[in-house]
């Protein structure tokens, strides 16, 4: 039985009276105004819910302060960029990838053939999406094979520039030919059901932090495969029945170290851990991680 929703809403400093009462210590009451103001109390809520006592009555964790909570979300936005930064490294991989493998197997309009496909309605509907997304395309190079040749979409090595990750991963999956599915998943040491599933499970990632989303803590609905195959080295670094982020981020170092020898993006990670001091249990890291081959600097 639903009913109306009654509550008022509050001025920032109800807010902070609300969350003292509770037991939160706020050491600055200005500064907490401050954010509450630019982050929204609803969203800072989903920060300090971890600190909570008692869900019920929201009673907080004695000692748990208001730097505690601004620590756990700034920790949260600086890993969503730090990992849409190698989200974005493995986006343009794995289009040149797929670009290559189709016009060089099946030619430079690949993308337009149906024969290649498992199921045509999926390819007419992604076919129509990749439309749209040409069409909506600024890029003067777009225009130009638009306006100078005859097909209805130029060659799959230009519009493969304006596809979204979500795009990719449905055409990468749609795809049939098993050569070419291996051509492209070999190139990132994978088999190529493998990478069907980290596509998939990374355009999520993707979203969820082009969007701002909580990251550190959260169950995830859609889960990467484990590698039945290759990459050997990774078979045992995955905490398997997880749904938490550990398991993406094994994904995204194994990515990385394939596309871009020498990056820093593994440092740079375990340094934002350190740094906020953050449990990572909540994002099922297993206990000994630091110790795991994966995670160390110079790897045989």
């Amino acid at each position: 039985m639903t009913r109306p929703f009654n509550k008022p809403p509050t001025t920032y400093a109800e807010q902070i009276k609300l969350l003292q009462q509770r037991g939160m210590l706020i050491q600055d009451e200005h500064e907490a105004a401050f954010y509450l103001q630019h982050l929204n109390y609803y969203r800072l809520g989903a920060y300090w819910l971890p600190f909570e006592a008692d869900h019920a009555t929201h009673r907080f964790i004695e000692g748990t302060s208001f730097s505690d909570v601004l620590n756990l979300y700034i920790f949260d936005r600086e890993l969503r960029l730090l990992v849409l930064d190698a989200i974005e490294r493995i986006e343009v991989s794995v289009r040149s990838q797929w670009a290559h493998a189709l016009a060089h197997r099946h030619g430079t309009h690949a993308h337009l053939d149906g024969t290649l496909v498992k199921n045509p309605l999926h390819w007419q509907t992604n076919l129509d999406k990749l439309r749209l997304e040409v069409q909506r395309s600024k890029e003067t190079f777009m225009k130009h094979l638009l306006t100078t040749y005859s097909e209805s979409l130029p060659p799959v090595w230009a519009v493969c520039e304006v596809m979204s990750l979500g795009l990719l991963s449905a055409w990468y999956t749609n795809l049939k030919p098993f050569q070419t599915r291996m051509a492209i998943a070999s190139s990132f040491e994978l088999d190529e059901r493998t990478l069907q599933s980290w596509l998939h499970h990374l355009s999520l990632i993707r979203n969820l932090c082009a969007h701002h989303a909580r990251l550190w803590n959260r169950q995830f609905t859609v889960t990467p495969q484990v590698p039945a195959r290759k990459p050997f080295s990774l078979q045992n670094e995955f905490v398997r029945g997880s749904r938490k982020l550990y398991n993406t981020l094994l994904i995204l170092v194994h990515a990385m170290d394939v596309i871009a020898p020498g990056h820093q993006w593994r440092s740079r990670l375990k340094n934002l851990v350190s740094k906020h001091a953050i449990p990572v249990a909540a994002m099922g890291f297993p206990a000994d991680w630091e110790q795991r081959t994966i995670w160390q600097e110079s790897r045989p």
